[in-house]
């Protein structure tokens, strides 16, 4: 292994970033491996994001009950972001496969990028060979990495991306405020916003937990892309930045609102059921809802 393949178990490694040969695009090299790394990389990394969706799929599908809204707004595009809110070290791994898969196997471009901790996702060179085939960014620890945001300003248009404007995990599964980074990035590519609301993942992998739990409800909503266009004229300050987040960070509440109220409302006709079979008699006692 050659000293900067070594160097990509490490966010230290990213400051001996070389750019792509020629007749390759940023978007198809990975400035922090090495030759022989990147030589593969264009097999290995739609091999892995797909296989690795397949098996997500059975996982969240099969052995717990995945509830998919609104797939139909994601599209197909290229320079296509996808901002949800955040509840689980694994969001990104529903998020991405339940929104482009299986269309990323005849359509590789839709196999997303996904901006990922250093310390979560980078600890052994096994996670990291698998990082990277998972086309992972890495970002380092305090989350103000302008070398991360540079990359996926490179990367973006020419694919689709899964972001988490919250910049960490929800400790009660509601929706946080967004930073502005990801603003910034959004002024600079202008790409289709998709907001993203999921619900129940902090059930399934709670913080503090590394094993996911079995036999989970988990809701996604997909809506409809945002229009930000009022803001192309304003400059591309710190300001604007948060504003575009704010925007898009409404329209995951409403969607996450949504989900909460179908998800009691269930309950109640559930609920409602039992009582009813309770007092034919085919039922013992109704449970309470929560």
């Amino acid at each position: 292994m050659s000293q900067t393949e070594s160097t990509a178990e490490s966010p230290r490694g990213r400051d001996r970033e070389r750019p792509p040969p020629p007749g390759l695009t940023k978007a198809q090299w990975l400035p922090h491996r090495g030759d022989t790394f990147n030589r593969y990389w264009r097999v290995t990394g739609y091999l892995v994001p797909n296989l690795t969706a397949l098996v997500l799929w059975l996982f969240f599908k099969i052995l717990n009950r995945t509830t998919v809204i609104g797939k139909h707004n994601v599209g197909s595009e290229p320079n296509t972001l996808l901002l949800s809110n955040h509840q689980s070290m694994i969001d990104s791994f529903p998020v991405g496969s339940f929104g482009f898969f299986p269309r990323s196997l005849m359509k590789p471009h839709l196999v997303p990028w996904n901006p990922a901790a250093v310390e979560n996702f980078y600890k052994s060179p096994v996670m990291s060979w698998f990082a990277d085939n998972y086309k992972c960014i890495p970002i380092k620890e305090g989350r103000r990495d302008l070398r991360a945001l540079h990359r996926m300003v490179d990367v973006l248009p020419h694919g689709v991306m899964t972001l988490f404007p919250e910049g960490g995990r929800s400790r009660n599964g509601l929706v946080g405020d967004g930073r502005p980074g990801s603003g910034v990035l959004i002024l600079r590519t202008r790409p289709r916003v998709i907001p993203v609301a999921i619900d129940g993942m902090q059930d399934l992998l709670p913080i503090g937990s590394k094993i996911p739990r079995l036999f989970r409800r988990i809701y996604i909503s997909f809506g409809p892309p945002v229009d930000y266009s009022e803001f192309f004229d304003r400059p591309r300050d710190k300001e604007a930045a948060q504003a575009v987040v704010d925007k898009v960070m409404e329209a995951i509440r409403r969607q996450h609102e949504e989900i909460r109220e179908f998800r009691l409302g269930k309950r109640r006709r559930r609920q409602h059921e039992e009582i009813r079979e309770f007092r034919l008699g085919k039922r013992r006692r109704p449970r309470k809802t929560p």
